[in-house]
């Protein structure tokens, strides 16, 4: 499949306000050799901006929908007003799973979502969000920040006139809401769930049947029998969108998803437009909620656990060994299959892989030993 989109993107310009007119009075008289004065304030050039960010996510969901929302006030507060983002949530401006290709043909300036929603674009755009048996949280900004990611991911995104950063992390995930108790690997054939990406692909192999589908959709869905179990995130969404109320049994740890990366997304043109200020603001506010997210996640899904137990009865299992096994089986020949089908997946997964290896190496010596440790001290 191409990477280049159906449409291509033409160059847009920014929405902006008649602040921008001073902005641009200002930018011809430093071409002058004189230093503006704008707003009052000396050598200050100020563009004021209004952008549309669209999302995948339901309107203010806990989390995933309040952190894009977190990113956007943090933007407008750190630029003092100049730039306005208005965030719209899955469906209200365009569909959820099409903010990808607003953002990249000029309909949309910024996206927030996940990037595996695109892997019909390219495979290797799964890796920048989660993959089977991949990197945890803190592994996956090791290796964006430091072993290569980033400028891969730019590399990829730019293709799509898209710049990208992480905006967001969710930490382990869980395995799901399943309406039949999962007692072996058989007990998983047949069964329809909920899970995008190569999580789903892993599934497959398994004999079960994967769907893609938005988060606001999934209630109803198995509410009503058109799937026989779905994933989400953790206890905390999960109790948001009331699953617990039709699925009695749920299953962990997630496999499919073991640190799972939220990505913001600012079309191409509008982004190397921007003043160096603008860019430095940007990057640091997706910096700071990509830590915030990933602590709010970990603080609320640990207290929504404790509020299914005491209150609902519902009892976090354990997937059966054997389907672990064939699950971390099967991931090894999905991620192998999909870098095999693509030159630029390749080099993306021979990337994570080395991340996985090196970091996952020293993870063993730090923070699963000091994990057993404690466990061990708890309970000795």
């Amino acid at each position: 499949m191409s990477d280049k989109p159906k449409t291509p993107p033409t160059r847009r310009a920014f929405v902006i306000s008649a602040g921008m007119t001073a902005a641009a009075a200002a930018g011809a008289a430093l071409a002058g050799g004189e230093k503006p004065k704008i707003d009052g304030a000396p050598g200050i050039l100020r563009q004021r901006l209004s952008l549309k960010m669209v999302t995948t996510w339901p309107k203010n969901f806990p989390g995933l929908g309040t952190g894009a929302e977190r990113i956007a006030r943090r933007i407008t507060e750190m630029t003092d007003g100049a730039v306005d983002i208005r965030v719209y949530a899955g469906g209200e401006l365009v569909p959820a799973l099409g903010v990808f290709d607003a953002v990249a043909q000029g309909k949309a300036d910024i996206y927030h979502g996940a990037e595996y929603y695109w892997q019909g674009k390219n495979p290797a755009y799964n890796f920048f969000t989660a993959v089977p048996f991949g990197l945890t949280a803190s592994e996956m900004n090791s290796w964006i920040y430091h072993g290569g990611g980033q400028q891969l991911w730019d590399e990829l995104s730019a293709r799509f006139n898209i710049k990208p950063f992480a905006g967001g992390n969710t930490g382990v995930q869980m395995g799901g809401w399943f309406k039949k108790e999962i007692r072996s690997l058989e007990d998983l054939k047949g069964l329809r769930i909920r899970t995008p990406g190569l999580g789903g692909e892993v599934l497959s192999r398994l004999g079960a049947t994967p769907v893609t589908k938005a988060g606001g959709e999934l209630f109803l869905a198995l509410s009503q029998g058109n799937i026989d179990g779905t994933e989400w995130v953790g206890p905390w969404n999960d109790m948001a969108f009331g699953f617990h109320t039709v699925a009695p049994y749920y299953y962990g740890p997630g496999f499919h998803e073991p640190g799972s990366t939220l990505s913001f997304g600012m079309n191409l043109d509008v982004w190397e437009n921007l003043p160096k200020a603008y860019k430095a603001i940007i990057e640091t506010a997706c910096s700071a909620e990509n830590d915030y997210m990933l602590a709010e996640f970990n603080a609320e899904n640990a207290k929504a656990l404790q509020r299914l137990e005491r209150d609902h009865g519902i009892l976090m299992r354990p997937f059966p060994e054997d389907v672990m096994q064939a699950a971390a089986r099967a991931a090894g020949e999905v991620l192998a299959d999909h870098a095999a089908a693509d030159p630029f997946a390749e080099r993306v997964f021979d990337s994570f892989k080395e991340a996985r290896d090196v970091i996952g190496k020293w993870a063993k010596v730090s923070e699963i030993a000091y994990f057993n440790a404690r466990e061990r001290g708890a309970h000795g």
